[in-house]
């Protein structure tokens, strides 16, 4: 898929494409992956143009701005002093000359992140770049750069814990709880651009890692005490219910000790991921920030109710 569609009129966008598991076929696979602690994937990066590229992108911004109706002013001198310095100031004519000589890099945002600030860190005006020499610029396209871009495309499942004994949960009772391996299982996305002459691409790929639970009640007690379900031997996390087993302690679960009464409690569950790449000139998985994502499900909680004679 393209990442923000094709380059027309003003509009200058990524060249970039993802494969994987973009999320783009529907279904439950559509939720992003949170990175745990500050960082987050670039919201703008700089890729390369031909000089005709370039060229045909300066004309139509100036043109753009110079015929809008109610423009002001000082964004047509604004827009007529850039195209002069690119066409007939330090460079001529755009290097349409020395098109075989080298690229433009310019920047390019994330039109579904343009609000956030770090869409606005791309402040560098094109730089020229000649062949053989790298581009000195923030986030100029590279495996690497391309793998964050990979992680920010990466959908994973719905966080749909299963829980028995089936029905609603009773106090003092384990609940057990458990995620399908049909769909807890690695997932990974492919960044590649090849254009001008540049053919670079990364693979990033998520591992679940663990189930967090957090019961949505002080009222509870957690299994295992940190609330934190690894993965076993099998690669599945918790362990499905098994008649009889209702009062045992599951390896990954909650045991409500208040009823919830006409309301229910928020059970939140949240998957780990472990994220790592490779690319292009870099067959050793390099490691990204883990990445988590979480969703809640409702659990009503009864009392036990007993007969006595």
């Amino acid at each position: 898929m393209q990442a923000t569609g094709d380059r027309s009129g003003t509009v200058l966008t990524s060249q970039i494409t993802y494969s994987g598991n973009t999320g783009g076929g529907g279904g439950s696979r559509n939720q992003a992956v949170t990175p745990v602690g500050d960082w987050t994937p670039p919201a703008c990066w700089y890729e390369p143009r031909t000089a005709k590229e370039f060229a045909k992108y300066m004309e139509d911004t100036y043109d753009s701005v110079v015929n809008m109706r109610g423009q002001h002013s000082y964004a047509k001198t604004s827009a007529g002093q850039t195209r002069q310095y690119y066409k007939d100031g330090e460079y001529k004519n755009y290097n349409l000359k020395k098109s075989d000589e080298g690229l433009w890099w310019v920047a390019v945002r994330d039109e579904d992140r343009w609000m956030e600030e770090g869409a606005k860190a791309c402040s560098e005006p094109p730089a020229w770049v000649e062949n053989g020499e790298t581009p000195d610029l923030p986030n100029a396209v590279t495996p690497e750069v391309l793998a964050q871009l990979a992680y920010d495309q990466i959908r994973v499942p719905d966080t749909e814990v299963s829980l028995a004994p089936g029905g609603a949960s009773k106090v003092n009772l384990p609940t057990w709880a458990w995620l399908d391996r049909a769909t807890f299982k690695p997932v990974e996305v492919t960044a590649s651009l090849v254009a001008n002459g540049v053919n670079i691409s990364a693979t990033t790929v998520a591992r679940p890692d663990s189930l967090a639970l957090d019961p949505g009640t002080p009222d509870a007690t957690l299994h295992p005490a940190s609330g934190e379900c690894g993965l076993s031997g099998s690669g599945s996390v918790g362990e499905p219910y098994a008649k009889g087993k209702a009062k045992q302690e599951p390896p990954c679960g909650v045991t409500y000790l208040r009823a919830s009464g006409k309301s229910a409690y928020g059970l939140n569950a949240t998957v780990n991921w472990k994220i790592g790449w490779t690319g292009t000139g870099q067959p050793e998985e390099q490691p990204l920030p883990d990445g988590a994502f979480g969703a809640g499900q409702d659990v009503v909680v009864e009392e036990i109710q007993s007969v006595n004679r």
